[in-house]
Parts: structure tokens; sequence; C-alpha cells
């Protein structure tokens, strides 16, 4: 675009985006005056009741003489507490993400042949059409590795001759189909950003039928194809705990919403990725090791924990790294004393960090874990408790397995697209109605104006 009309077209929208603001706010009171939950919660966070779910539950208080008390968190999956899910497969020394995936799909834990059977079926479903890879994957490639992979969903659509079929069998083909080849979508993603953009060598390897999800990630990540088995298990136990976290997240109602319009599998994930590759959904791990970086560059002594509390106690004045006034990786939505995925997730991270010769970091997220609460209790008027989310160690963990940045968040959709499809199939079993919330209209009318009268 030549440089006139680029000027032209930046005066345009700079002036119009004032008058968009101008004629589209809305009172703050109003919202009060007309009892409406912005965003979908009241004023304790707590969120509106959109549906009922078999899927999974999250707790994070107790009713104690008809008040609600904050407890220690609980995820549970199906109805079983992900601390004992994750500690049955974990005992064993194996990989979980097929059996949980398994799990959240058809509602009961797998014996060994359904398993088997089960993860046979996803290594068969893990294809591309012929020259997908080339023709869409490679095209345009992009840094925004959830916009490519969003973009190859949509893709897939093209080649799928019952893409509109809303009987149940069809919905679960497309979403185990899906569920087996978003690793490939995303990492060859990567690869192709890497490397038309990066001016870096490019390679594609093929997963291997025989290895885990996990597993399969990495090999198709790195150059030698190698891991070790630590790296795949703890790889392995961050895909379970990011796998599924309630209706009410902001991607999973969308799943259920646009499943709700009766719309097909590849436009409804592609919908769920949009909304989780926002930065106050799916994006949050970045910012904590952006943070993490940050606070290694400014402060002298790692070691002084009030140099440290001093220089959170400036994030949060916004005076200091992106002046968010945020502390990332600190508080959740609905958990207060503690995220139970942080909680199971901090074991494992810590083995790492010492087989990675990174026990220096992980004293760090350690001492900030413990004093961030502090920081926050004093600086701010919270309602509830502040407590490390998951979010807070995984990136940090994707560090130590040398993963990209660009792949944090796509990593976190191939462990949610399980939850989606379950959400999806629920909402299509149980729920005929399209989900259709009400707003309640504040305009003024207007009487008509000929454009010739108009000022």
């Amino acid at each position: 675009m030549r440089n006139g009309k680029k000027e032209k077209l930046e005066n345009y929208t700079a002036k119009y985006s004032q008058i968009c603001v101008e004629n589209n706010n809305i009172d703050i009171p109003l919202y009060d005056e007309y009892g409406v939950k912005r965003g979908l919660r009241d004023k304790n966070g707590e969120g509106v009741l959109a549906g009922l779910t078999n899927i999974s539950h999250i707790k994070s208080q107790d009713v104690i003489d008809g008040k609600r008390v904050p407890c220690e968190g609980r995820l549970l999956y199906r109805g079983y507490d992900i601390i004992e899910l994750v500690a049955g497969f974990e005992h064993k020394e194996r990989c979980g993400f097929e059996e949980i995936a398994y799990l959240l799909l058809f509602g009961s834990l797998p014996n060994k042949e359904e398993l088997a059977e089960f993860s046979e079926n996803l290594a068969l479903m893990c294809t591309l059409p012929t020259n997908f890879t080339r023709d869409v994957i490679m095209k345009a490639s992009s840094k925004d590795i959830m916009n490519s992979l969003t973009k190859s969903v949509l893709a897939l659509a093209s080649y799928d001759k019952q893409v509109s079929d809303l009987s149940i069998e069809n919905v679960l083909r497309q979403c185990m189909t899906l569920i087996s080849v978003f690793p490939m979508l995303s990492v060859y993603g990567y690869h192709a950003y890497n490397h038309y953009e990066c001016d870096d060598s490019f390679y594609i390897h093929r997963p291997d039928p025989n290895l885990s999800t996990a597993e399969n990630l990495l090999r198709m990540l790195r150059p030698d194809m190698k891991y070790t088995e630590l790296e795949a298990r703890v790889l392995d136990i961050a895909l379970v705990l990011h796998m599924e976290h309630g209706g009410g997240n902001n991607s999973t109602f969308t799943t259920r919403v646009v499943t709700s319009s009766g719309s097909d599998t590849y436009s409804v994930i592609a919908a769920a990725l949009s909304s989780l590759k926002g930065p106050k959904h799916g994006g949050a791990n970045i910012k904590v090791v952006e943070m993490m970086a940050n606070i290694k560059k400014n402060i002298k002594d790692l070691d002084d924990e009030e140099e440290v509390k001093d220089y959170l106690g400036r994030m949060l004045n916004k005076e200091v790294f992106d002046k968010s006034g945020l502390i990332y990786g600190m508080g959740h939505a609905v958990y207060s004393i503690s995220d139970p995925r942080a909680t199971i997730f901090k074991n494992f991270v810590e083995r790492l960090a010492c087989d990675k010769n990174r026990g220096e970091d992980f004293k760090l997220y350690s001492m900030i874990e413990r004093l961030a609460p502090e920081v926050i209790g004093e600086k701010r008027n919270i309602y509830k408790g502040v407590s490390a989310n998951v979010d807070f160690y995984s990136g940090f963990v994707y560090s130590m397995l040398d993963i990209p940045l660009e792949l944090y968040t796509p990593i976190f959709a191939i462990a949610r697209i399980v939850g989606w499809s379950a959400h999806r199939l629920e909402e299509l079993i149980n729920v005929d109605k399209i989900i259709r919330p009400a707003y309640k209209s504040i305009m003024v009318e207007k009487e008509y104006v000929d454009i010739e009268e108009r000022r």
C-alpha cells in the first residue's frame, strides 16, 4: 500500500475509533441498576449458572453455617479427584494422557484392553490428508501458531465428506481425529514459521504410533527426535492437568455456545481456539516466563527476600515490568487457597529442575509463590485468597523442555481439545436449544433525520 493511502486510512481509523468509544460507552452504575453481571460474574467473582455438566467439577469453597468459606482447591474429572488420577498412572511410571482422555470422553476409566484399543485408534487417526502439510501448513506461515492451528482445523473441514453430520458417532470420529492431529498441526506450524520467518533448518518428523502424545510431541519438535523419560512424563502430566477445567471457562463455554447453534465440529473447535489464544485465558504462562526474566534482570540479589518483595510491590503499583499491575501466575477466577493443578505440578517441576540444573530458578519461583500472596494482600482489597495457579509453573516447565514460546498456548490447546470434545458431545446429547443470553437495551429512541439535514 502506498504511503499516502496508508496515512489516509490510519487517520480515518484514528478519528473514528474515538467516535466508536464515545458512542458505545455505557455508564458502569447502569450494570448494578439493571442487575447485570458483567463478565457473567457476580461481585464475588462467582459465575452465572448457565448449564449442567457431568464432565468435571471445581471446588474452592465449603458452606459452613450458611456461609461460603474458602477451602483447598479440588478438581474432579468425571467424579475422580485429579490428585488420585495423576498418582494412579504416575506411580506406574507411565504416561496418562490417553487414559484420562478416554475418561473424559466416555465417562469411565478404561481397563487395559479398552485403553489399548483407544490408543490404537488415536494412532490410526494421526494422519493428515495428502500434501496437507505443504499446501496448508507451510503456506502463509505465522509466528502466531494459534492462528496457524485454527487455519489448519478449518482447512481440514474441506477434506471431510461428513463435515456437517451431527450424529454422535460422526462427531466422536471428528473429535478423536482432531485430538490425534493437534500435536502435528501445532509442531509443523512452528517448524514452518521457524524456517520461513526465522531462516532456520526445516524438518518434519512423523509421529510414532507406538508412543504417547507427550512422547510424540517431543519427538516431532526436536531435530534429533530424542527425549528423556522424565521429560516426557512431566510434559504428559502438564497435558493431563490442562485437559479440562469445568464448563464455565471461556473457551469451553465458547465450545458449547457454538455447538448449540448446530455448527460443525471444525467450526466449533476453531471458535474455541480463538477464545483460548486470548492473553486473559491461554496465554498467561508466557507472561509468567517474561515476568521472571524481568525479575532476574532487575533484582541485584535474588536471595534477598525484601528486595524481591519490594519489586513485586512495584509491579502491583504499575511501576515496573509491563506496568499492568499484575503478578502473573498468581490468583484464579475460582480458586483462592490453592489450585490443585499447581500443587500437583510443583513436585514434578522440582524434579525436572534438578535434572536440568535449574535449581536456582526453581528456588526463585518458590520464593515468589510464597511472597506474592503477601504482597497482593497488602496492596489490594481482595475478597478471597490468592495462590499460584497452574500457569505459574507450566511456562517454567516448557522452558526447561526447550519448547519455544510460540508453542506454549498451542500445547494448552493440545490438552484442552479433549475437554472441548467432551463438552461438545454432552451439549449435543442433552440440549436441543441454542444458547441465547439476554441483553438489556438502554438506547434512547431517536427521530429519523434526512441525510440532507444531518450535521
